[in-house]
């Protein structure tokens, strides 16, 4: 019988973390996808669930897409719920589209591209929970028109070398710091 939950464990047992910081939340994600199987996927499952996210770059890579995420009022990488959806590639991929109504979008690799654990605090009837993120590296022609959606306040490209002019956090820094590492 196919099992969602073991395949992406095979993915994520087998990727390189970044640092120590993205090691232990791999072991935290090995762990949570072990212990809850295909309910991972379900945004309803109490203690988090899997969310895919996507790292978007230039050609050349020397920008991203970041969007003013409404609820957290941070500037982050475009992603979100996989609802459901075993397939977080795909999910990364729609979760772009919907957030940057960019269209020109392609996966750079199959491979996962980072892996982070965050809490998200409550909000209305939806209690404090972690969101296990995959993010994949995603490229895109910058000449192509962003276009918001209404879960931020705005999305546009960023200079990587402009970044923290944008008070980003440490996540968003680890994906900016493995950039140049992306194959052309």
């Amino acid at each position: 019988m196919f099992n969602p939950a073991s395949e992406l464990l095979d993915d994520v047992r087998v990727y390189r973390p970044f640092d120590e910081r993205e090691r232990a939340m791999q072991a935290r994600l090995v762990a949570f996808l072990e212990a809850h199987g295909p309910q991972a996927f379900d945004r309803a499952l109490p203690p988090g669930h899997i969310t895919a996210s996507a790292w978007i770059v230039d050609p050349e890579r020397t920008q991203s897409v970041l969007l003013h995420h409404r609820k957290l009022g941070r500037w982050l990488q475009v992603g979100g719920h996989v609802d459901g959806d075993p397939d977080v590639r795909r999910a990364a991929l729609r979760e772009a589209r919907e957030e940057s109504g960019l269209r020109t979008l392609r996966l750079i690799a199959e491979d996962i591209y980072d892996i982070d654990v965050h809490r998200i605090p409550e909000r209305g009837a939806d209690p404090e929970h972690d969101h296990y993120d995959l993010r994949f590296a995603l490229e895109a022609d910058p000449r192509e028109p962003l276009v918001r959606n209404e879960e931020s306040h705005d999305v546009r490209w960023i200079a990587l070398s402009d970044l923290e002019t944008y008070g980003i956090d440490d996540s968003v820094r680890r994906l900016a710091a493995k950039t140049a590492g992306l194959p052309h």
